[in-house]
């Protein structure tokens, strides 16, 4: 015979209506938990099939999954809402759906998932041909669903968690106030209490973390970058920069890079030793400092004497993209100097979201500071002034100069490379562009002093216009998202999506309210994915460009694929 139930009241008969009761009411809670609103799930849907549409770089199917899942939370959140108002202003409370709604739902909802997952693998096939990248496991796209449902279902209990708080906060405050009011105020109090603790706490929080990682990782020393034994070079002997303050990327860049041996085996003509100077993050207070003590160092190494001195304006981390560096040194013969200064230690995207004004400003101070000691020099005696930036570093580097004139009068060139859409000047020249010429290419002023080019091997338009003066060339991929991406795409197409794509663009990629937005978001955490010569990657196109800015005697087709070889091997 079976034990009866025990309490401390001591021994008790079972009772089986308790029993149901209990399994009822658990019965229940998972169903609750299990419950959708079918507005919500339909909207969903919709958004989920869309996210499956082309977009600019093709997409690991984990990456897929994680987009599609996030795109079915902020549907089902919309469907949601709308359902609410809808029945606010109908004056009525909610009705369940029936069982022939949800079975439409589950059919409709199938085959449209099918159909679209079906033309995506498509799309995605071609977007990996375009850009050169090698196609996943065929199981791998398994893991779209998988990821896609884990994310959905976390979310859908996190909202539940918030909806039951909200909940229990009204009937709380109704004990006090009335039914209205209780709700309007558990609704303000909870809406302000995760502002504060998402933007004070986690927001604050992450970044300060961020910071004290990166200024971790910034006291590390790269792989093949050793202490220099040159006075050509910051952190070396008689450096007015010591070798510790320089930072990561500042170590990396001193203590790396081609020598006079290298680049003679190039050019098969005696080469000199290039100049590098650089003022870390820790080197000095502020950006103006900074700029200060990496002018006071080149001028100490001897950079003025050279024939061309090269501005750099760094990323983020203080980075000096290493192919631009060299490719400038071996197309200089080594008669050069170039300066940069760190003015972050968060990585770009960072830099731009807390630290956008010390880019601003650190662009502007070094060239401002290069050129104030350039301009008291003899003006036969001047060396070439030349200037790069990329990603995030031409647009700290477009501040020093006012517009397409300034730069023709203080500069003798410039690269800037992978310009992020919000850069001031890129934004003016592409939007005054000369009519009947495409954004992904566009010619301003008949390219006199300013051009761009997605591929400067293949040509440099307006090519039939003579080229002379300063000569600033923007390169720009036609699939990299940094470039592309723009708040004004939420509703409003661009006209690179009207034009005829790019070289590495799907035709089929189009331009959708809200959505387009959302897709070309994705692949901002995709830019570096690709080979060389797709997306936010220009390792060894620095070649071109530089030589089209600089233009050496006696370049040739295989000099450039002679030097990309190089580069793409350091």
């Amino acid at each position: 015979m079976a034990e009866p139930l025990t309490t401390d009241r001591g021994t008790q008969p079972h009772e089986p209506g308790r029993a149901r009761r209990i399994a009822s009411r658990i019965g229940g809670t998972a169903r609750g938990c299990l419950e959708c609103s079918l507005p919500g799930a339909w909207v969903a849907l919709v958004l989920v099939a869309l996210s499956l549409t082309p977009s600019l770089l093709p997409r690991p199917p984990t990456y897929q999954g994680a987009v599609s899942g996030l795109s079915a939370v902020v549907g089902y959140g919309i469907g949601v809402f709308g359902a609410w108002l809808w029945r606010e202003f109908a004056d009525r409370g909610p009705r369940a759906p029936s069982r022939r709604s949800w079975r439409i739902f589950w059919v409709a909802g199938g085959l449209t998932l099918v159909v679209a997952a079906a033309v995506s693998l498509r799309w995605q096939g071609q977007l990996r041909d375009l850009v050169d990248v090698a196609p996943p496991g065929a199981a791998s796209y398994l893991l779209i669903p998988v990821v896609a449902g884990l994310i959905f279902v976390a979310a859908l209990a996190i909202g539940r968690v918030i909806r039951r708080t909200y909940r229990w906060l009204g009937g709380q405050l109704e004990r006090r106030v009335g039914a209205r009011a209780a709700r309007a105020s558990a609704f303000v109090l909870l809406t302000c209490t995760a502002a504060l603790v998402l933007s004070g706490l986690v927001l604050d929080g992450l970044v300060s973390m961020a910071d004290r990682s990166f200024a971790l990782l910034d006291t590390k020393t790269t792989g093949g970058a050793v202490q220099p034994t040159s006075t050509l070079r910051s952190g070396g002997p008689g450096s007015l920069v010591s070798w510790e303050s320089l930072g990561r990327q500042g170590r990396r860049f001193t203590g790396t890079g081609p020598t006079a041996d290298d680049i003679t085996g190039f050019t098969g003509t005696p080469a000199k030793e290039p100049i590098r100077a650089y003022a870390g993050y820790a080197s000095a207070e502020n950006t103006e400092e900074r700029a200060a003590l990496a002018v006071d160092e080149l001028e100490r190494a001897g950079g003025f004497d050279r024939s061309y001195v090269l501005v750099v304006t760094t990323t983020g981390t203080g980075i000096v993209e290493p192919s631009s560096a060299s490719s400038f040194e071996y197309l200089t013969g080594g008669d050069s100097a170039i300066v940069a200064t760190q003015y972050s230690h968060l990585p770009s995207w960072l830099s731009y979201l807390v630290d956008r004004e010390e880019a601003r400003e650190a662009g502007r101070d070094l060239f401002d500071e290069v050129y104030g000691r350039w301009s008291q020099l003899p003006a036969d005696d001047r060396p070439e002034l030349m200037v790069y930036g990329e990603s995030l570093g031409s647009f700290g580097g477009e501040n020093a100069f006012s517009g397409e004139r300034d730069l023709a009068n203080r500069t003798s060139g410039a690269l800037y490379v992978g310009p992020p859409s919000f850069n001031p000047l890129y934004g003016d020249f592409v939007e005054d562009r000369d009519p009947g010429s495409p954004q992904v290419e566009p010619t301003y002023n008949q390219g006199r002093t300013i051009r761009f080019s997605g591929r400067p091997r293949e040509g440099i338009p307006p090519e039939a216009s003579p080229w002379t003066g300063t000569r600033v060339l923007y390169m720009q991929h036609a699939s990299d998202p940094i470039t592309w991406w723009s708040p004004s795409l939420v509703l409003q197409e661009p006209d690179w999506l009207e034009e005829p794509p790019g070289r590495d663009v799907l035709d089929d990629m189009t331009w959708i309210p809200f959505v387009t937005f959302w897709q070309v978001s994705a692949d901002l955490a995709l830019s570096f994915s690709t080979p060389p010569g797709h997306g936010h990657v220009y390792t060894g196109e620095h070649v071109d460009g530089w030589a089209a800015v600089l233009q050496p005697a006696d370049w040739s087709d295989e000099k450039a694929t002679r030097l990309r070889q190089i580069i793409l091997a350091e």
